[in-house]
């Protein structure tokens, strides 16, 4: 439907539409599911976009369609008449050029300004395929990559002069490839993403950006030296986090080397009732030494995942003697460098089978009632794997057998001799699992629960040594909360003094990085905030759906 614009309704499209006010707007028409508006540009001089010459001098005109905002929930297409005009000036090198209405039109752009401002918002808030969904409700159908160019066009914001700097990694590929974040602790705002996280790289941009004066840092060596080369004036902070964290794993190493600590002493059986304990040793076979829980299954053999880790430390201590380094060794066992560096570093290899073997199941809550069960003469694997299912059981049948296999015989008797043998003992509750005990360590006192408070209690009851260590984490958890840095030397002391030696090696470290830890523990700086953003970062990756380059990651990190 065609419609002519009388004086009234050109005013009242101005209303609609005030960044067309500035046209000449010949008729609007009613497409059915389109807009269209026919307007053309004003006689008014146009500066020349080479050297800035107001000009009124027309070559030519012609009619270009840009993409509009909707009204009503359809798209608007405005097809403007403009001008082509000639440069005045016989020094400019812009013979000819095209008049831009400002705030509605650009060069090489089909999309007014409005349009193009709204789709920058959506290309930030839900990068392309989720965006590209909403633009399209909206009135404006474009691609997930039309969006994406959008992005990438974006000018980078100011950075402006940073005081306080924030750094640390976050992976593009976990495990592969890595890249850095800098933030601005007083604005709480990313102002940059650098490739890789390499000393080098992180000292250039403090050269290029001077004027930092306290880097908030984690633990890694690399961003320790690139602030000593690229800003060697500033105070470097060691995070309270990371330094936590790092407490937590010499912790989790002093109470494997510990472990036989954790397991309380049970008392006899009943009459008439045995242990949940795999069967005797005539029915398992030939003897074997005994070795701590989890070592061997239930027929008293050595699991395989034991027998594994034992062949892959003994090689790889064997390759280290040679004096080979990690990445040959890796390559000649075919074992990742990860799992080649934890068999280089491990003291013994009872440390790595103790965290290796002492994970826990989920057939752990429903023991007792098996046992219980089977007591009152249930047998069946597959009754008390129906029965278990009742309470929430969502595992196998195999598992409930795997379970009950060590009640059984192995040897030929009758069924109804073996319904002759005693039953199980109802299974005591099994012992704690190293991280759940290093919970408990790295936990304020006043917020564990009753029952955990008691499990702790009897266990550093125990051992001198977990004893020691949770009297050290203590005093350093409130020399971190009250910023009591002044006791760092004194702690390390004391450390040393008990025979730890994961928590020494934790000492060692903070000796080797004393300067940064002393300001950690000291000033209120720390790199929360840095993590916060980086959480943001992985967000805005996985949102990308695999689009997630390092130039567009960058632009999105820095822009929202």
């Amino acid at each position: 439907m065609l419609h002519e614009l009388t004086g009234g309704e050109v005013r009242l499209f101005g209303l609609l539409f005030p960044h067309l006010a500035g046209l000449d707007v010949d008729r609007v028409e009613d497409l059915g599911g389109m807009v269209r508006i026919v307007a053309r540009t004003r006689a008014v001089p146009v500066a020349c976009r080479g050297c800035g010459v107001p000009s009124m001098r027309v070559h030519d005109r012609y009619q270009r369609r840009l993409q509009d905002l909707s009204c009503g929930g359809r798209p608007v297409r405005v097809e403007l008449v403009v001008r082509r005009l000639r440069c005045g000036n016989q020094a400019c090198a812009v013979a000819t050029f095209a008049e831009q209405v400002p705030g509605l039109t650009g060069r090489y752009q089909r999309c007014t300004a409005g349009l193009r401002g709204l789709l920058e918002r959506v290309a930030l808030a839900l990068a392309g395929r989720a965006g590209s969904r909403l633009a399209r409700a909206l009135g404006a159908a474009v691609s997930r990559c039309t969006l994406i160019r959008l992005v990438r066009a974006l000018p980078d914001p100011q950075t402006g002069q940073v005081t306080v700097l924030g750094v640390d990694d976050f992976a593009k590929q976990k495990g592969h490839s890595y890249a850095t974040v800098l933030m601005d602790m007083d604005g709480h705002r990313v102002i940059d993403v650098l490739p890789g996280r390499e000393a080098a790289t992180f000292a250039r941009w403090l050269a290029e950006h001077p004027g930092v004066q306290v880097i908030c840092r984690d633990r890694g060596g690399a961003y320790a030296e690139g602030a000593r080369t690229g800003a060697p004036d500033a105070v470097q902070v060691a995070d309270r986090f990371h330094l936590w964290q790092n407490l937590a794993e010499a912790v989790e190493k002093t109470v494997i080397a510990h472990h036989a600590a954790l397991c309380a002493a049970e008392p006899d059986p009943p009459a008439g009732q045995v242990r949940a304990r795999p069967v005797s040793p005539a029915a398992a076979g030939p003897a074997t030494p005994p070795g701590p829980d989890g070592f061997r299954d239930v027929c008293g053999r050595e699991r395989r995942l034991v027998a594994r880790h034992r062949e892959q430390h003994a090689a790889v201590q064997a390759l280290l003697a040679e004096g080979l380094p990690a990445s040959e060794i890796s390559r000649r066992l075919g074992l990742d460098r990860t799992t080649t560096r934890k068999f280089a570093r491990a003291t013994s290899i009872e440390e790595l089978l103790v965290k290796a073997t002492n994970r826990a199941s989920i057939l752990d809550p429903f023991k007792p009632y098996i046992n219980q069960r089977w007591n009152d003469g249930i047998t069946s694997a597959t009754v008390l794997h129906t029965e278990l299912q009742a309470q929430g059981w969502k595992g196998s049948p195999q598992a409930v057998r795997r379970y009950v296999r060590q009640f059984r015989p192995a040897d030929g008797r009758t069924r109804a001799a073996r319904t002759q043998r005693p039953a199980p003992a109802p299974a005591a509750p099994p012992p704690p699992k190293p991280r759940r005990v290093v919970r408990w360590l790295m936990t304020h006192p006043d917020h564990l629960d009753e029952t955990a408070a008691a499990h702790l209690a009897q266990i550093l009851a125990r051992s001198p040594a977990l004893a020691a260590t949770a009297a050290h984490v203590r005093t350093f958890a409130t020399m971190m909360t009250e910023r009591q840095g002044q006791r760092l030397g004194q702690w390390i002391t004391d450390v040393r003094a008990d025979p730890l030696p994961a928590l020494h090696s934790f000492a060692n470290g903070l000796c080797k990085d004393h300067d940064a830890v002393l300001a950690g523990l000291t000033l209120p700086y720390s790199s929360g905030a840095v993590e916060g953003k980086i959480c943001k970062i992985k967000y805005l990756k996985r949102l990308m759906f695999g689009r997630a380059n390092l130039d567009l990651l960058r632009k999105m990190a820095l822009l929202n």
